[in-house]
């Protein structure tokens, strides 16, 4: 793992001086080193995590030849079998560093390389022969990847804050990334929060050439329309799924530092403890749990009883309200976004009580229920679906009940709620979006709060659920309707927000790396292809995973009912409790200065708040709490207070293809 920052330079020379200021933003993404490379209008910089090869495996890497110059955010799980077939047609390698097995690859089969890793990656290549770059990322966007075109130079860096350092970056919020938060969780791969900053998609790569000329091509993408396995027995398929998930685990404990796991008490993480514990013998693997001093929220109990089950090492660290609101700023400025939930929070807080116990790597359980059918919301579009077929039936929408039990049995609720809440749209069964137009539309009732002049700024822009739309693959429609739920919560849920706010950001705010079993395209290659009656059966979620799981945990956690990760918000934002710096941030003087929000809008929602002590509000409500409270925070940190970190030494140094170790050669700033 580490931090990267790049760039090509249209004219001129590229300035490691700038490149050691962008990255210097990063070192929290890799304090163990710092690479420089130069060559003439290319430049890159990088601050490495050390996993492999401890000793000699800092970047930038080449191949024998020093054509081909590497380096790369993330690890290649497979790339000890890769070495191996690499070192069969001829190639001879100085390090045991994955990212020195880049060079070699891209040397031999040049962007097809790709199709034949594992893992997760945000890389940079460079060709001196043909003065090219190439950039590419992982599959599902686990590693990130933001770029910026400033004044004919692409400058590529893994966190937005470093191209921000750019003297040309206009450090600017995006009126449109806004709106796209504010209606989706997070910005479409188009936008980021910050104006003219954009990302590289998930799954695609982009060749620059010497001319300036960009070439995009998506080189992956997950395929739900079930033409494999409809007719294979069920207990082969278990079999498979098991096999494929004992091996996912295995090379992801691939490292030369330990290697821990996340365990919240679930399905998902169990059986990724279950299966780390077998390979490496459950005293010898630490778990990590977070627990919640708010008892609606925690999961202590269940975290216990599947530690005392694996005999693992487990940890807890446990957060209350305080805690929560002491590190949202912290959490907003490595998000560097607007977020409506305040989840990613405890996360911080148990990766840094990871990185404090003097670990790198966790394995952690995300991807699991959007490639197996976990989330209400497949049990909500396959409800509507049924309904839709005789919309006037009075009995088909009591099913929502079973699917919001806590509200069922509320007595201040009713049943009539829920009917007209689900009945909106329920006849456009053919909408590209139905499964989830209702949630997309729920969550956008936050962009109320917006000032009106900044959703006029967004203009066309301001359009998310159409761009989304047009950006779904072709083969879309072949899907079954729970294939386009699936494709969909992939495309913004998992890779938009959970990989990104809950996951990258909050392991690497404190150097530790997440490592995604569930995500290796094997498995998500293999769950794409399973017909629908064994990943959502009647409305039991995740039946095949749950039937494979059982192999090794016990029934009272294999057939847990899924429970959502959530952490208040209210009572830590608006309650009696709230922070110093909300109250500050939410002055009318502030707001109007920002020129954001809107004042009213936002006193309104606060007295809600303050009349029931942050308690008893809608969930909408608590989201619109939580997004105004982050933009004012985003924009406290980088636009109105933009602070910068120092510039890094950097420990290994290459011009062209010599290698430098002396730190005091440094290109000056053209």
């Amino acid at each position: 793992m580490c931090g990267l920052a790049g760039m090509y330079a249209c004219r001129g020379r590229a300035s490691g001086e700038l490149l050691l200021g962008l990255v210097g933003e990063l070192r929290h993404r890799g304090p163990d080193g710092t690479g420089l490379y130069l060559d003439d209008r290319f430049g890159m910089a990088s601050t490495r995590l050390a996993i492999v090869d401890l000793e000699r495996g800092d970047q930038p890497l080449s191949d024998e030849r020093g054509r081909f110059w590497v380096m790369q955010n993330g690890e290649l799980y497979n790339y000890v079998e890769l070495r191996e077939e690499l070192q069969r047609l001829g190639h001879s390698f100085a390090t045991r560093s994955d990212t020195e097995v880049i060079a070699h690859a891209y040397e031999q089969w040049g962007a097809e390389f790709l199709l034949r890793v594992n893992g997760d990656f945000a890389l940079a290549i460079w060709d001196r022969e043909r003065r090219e770059l190439f950039l590419a990322r992982d599959r599902f966007g686990v590693r990130p990847l933001f770029l910026a075109d400033f004044g004919g130079d692409l400058c590529f860096a893994s966190e937005a804050k470093a191209l921000l350092r750019h003297p040309s970056s206009s450090r600017q919020l995006d009126p449109a990334g806004i709106v796209d938060v504010f209606t989706l969780w997070s910005t479409l791969p188009d936008r980021s929060a910050f104006a003219g900053i954009r990302q590289l998609p998930p799954a695609h790569y982009l060749v620059v050439s010497e001319g300036g000329t960009q070439r995009l091509e998506r080189w992956w993408d997950i395929d739900f329309s079930r033409k494999e396995d409809a007719n294979r027995p069920e207990g082969e398929l278990v079999e498979e799924l098991h096999a494929l998930l004992t091996d996912s685990v295995r090379i992801r404990l691939r490292a030369d530092v330990p290697v821990a796991t996340y365990l919240s008490g679930g399905l998902d993480s169990s059986e990724l403890a279950a299966l780390a514990s077998h390979e490496l013998g459950g005293n010898m693997l630490s778990a990590w749990g977070v627990g919640f001093a708010d008892a609606q929220f925690d999961e202590s109990t269940e975290q216990d009883a599947i530690a005392r089950e694996l005999g693992v090492r487990f940890q807890r660290t446990t957060v209350d309200a305080a805690a929560i609101a002491t590190a949202f700023p912290r959490v907003i400025e490595l998000a560097e976004q607007p977020l409506l939930r305040t989840a990613p929070v405890p996360l911080f807080h148990l990766s840094a009580a990871v990185h404090d116990a003097g670990l790198k790597i966790v394995l952690t359980g995300e991807g699991a229920d959007e490639l197996f059918g976990g989330y209400d919301i497949f049990k909500e579009d396959k409800v509507r679906r049924y309904w839709a077929r005789d919309p006037t039936s009075s009995l088909r929408p009591l099913l929502f009940r079973r699917l919001n039990r806590w509200l069922a049995t509320d007595p201040s609720q009713s049943g009539g709620l829920l009917e007209s809440f689900y009945r909106r749209g329920l006849e456009d069964v053919g909408d590209p979006l139905y499964s989830h137009r209702l949630r997309f539309l729920n969550t956008s009732r936050c962009l109320r709060l917006l000032n009106p002049e900044v959703v006029s700024a967004a203009g066309e822009s301001a359009r998310p659920l159409e761009r989304l739309a047009r950006m779904l693959p072709a083969r879309y429609e072949s899907f079954t309707s729970l294939g386009k739920a699936q494709y969909l919560e992939v495309a913004t849920f998992l890779q938009l927000y959970l990989l990104h706010a809950q996951g990258d950001r909050m392991l690497m705010g404190n150097s530790v790396e997440g490592r995604f079993p569930y995500l290796d395209y094997r498995v998500a290659e293999f769950a794409a292809g399973l017909p629908d009656r064994l990943l959502l059966r009647g409305l039991e979620e995740k039946y095949l995973l749950r039937q494979t799981a059982s192999r090794d945990l016990p029934r009272a956690i294999s057939e847990r009912p899924k429970r959502p990760y959530r952490a208040p918000i209210g009572a830590v934002l608006c309650g009696s409790g709230a922070p110093a710096y909300a109250t500050e941030l939410f002055q009318p003087e502030r707001l109007r200065e920002a020129g954001l929000l809107a004042p009213d809008g936002v006193r309104r929602l606060r007295a809600k708040f303050q009349s029931r002590d942050g308690r008893g509000v809608s969930e909408t409500d608590q989201m619109a709490l939580a997004g105004a409270l982050s933009l004012m925070l985003l924009h406290d940190r980088f636009i109105r207070n933009p602070r910068r970190s120092d510039p890094v030494e950097p420990s290994r140094i290459v011009v062209g293809a010599d290698v430098i170790r002396s730190p005091g050669l440094l290109v000056p700033a053209s």
